[in-house]
């Protein structure tokens, strides 16, 4: 499994792809005892049919804190952010869940688009643009979460 200290976004990302996974290939669990961990953990957190396991949850929610400690003390990640902002708010408001955070926005956008790159299906030059800025920004809390976590 990927490491959360590594890289706490594609940890993310790597859960909710096998989540995705099991979903589609219920039986392939039977074959890898990480797989039925998190399979049975799916059940035992009725997010089996949608939603996201704990643990995911958990990671989320810690990038989150490190987000608003980031938008408080650091001006070059509020400038990061505020570029951003206008095209998370567009996607946002194209879910069922426009209040979720900004962090998750980016995280869902990368998880989509790697679901339409799977599918061979092109991107607009704008959605381009908002990938490669969402991925710095998850790149630099991902950093930083590390370097957290060095220091402990």
């Amino acid at each position: 499994m990927k490491s959360k200290k590594e890289n706490i976004a594609e940890y993310i990302l790597y859960l909710w792809q096998i989540e995705d996974y099991l979903r589609a290939f219920p039986e392939q669990a039977e074959s890898n005892q990480e797989l039925q961990d998190l399979s049975d953990m799916m059940h035992n957190e009725g997010v089996w049919e949608s939603g996201h396991l704990q643990i995911a949850k958990n990671a989320l929610s810690e990038l989150e804190d490190l987000h608003s400690e980031l938008l408080d003390t650091e001006a070059p990640y509020r400038a990061v952010i505020m570029h951003i902002q206008p095209a998370l708010n567009i996607l946002k408001s194209k879910t069922d869940r426009p209040t979720m955070s900004d962090i998750e926005a980016c995280l869902t956008l990368l998880y989509q688009v790697m679901m339409l790159r799977l599918q061979k299906r092109e991107l607009t030059p704008e959605t381009e643009v908002t990938v490669k800025d969402a991925t710095q920004l998850l790149r630099f809390l991902s950093k930083t979460y590390y370097d957290d976590q060095a220091e402990v």
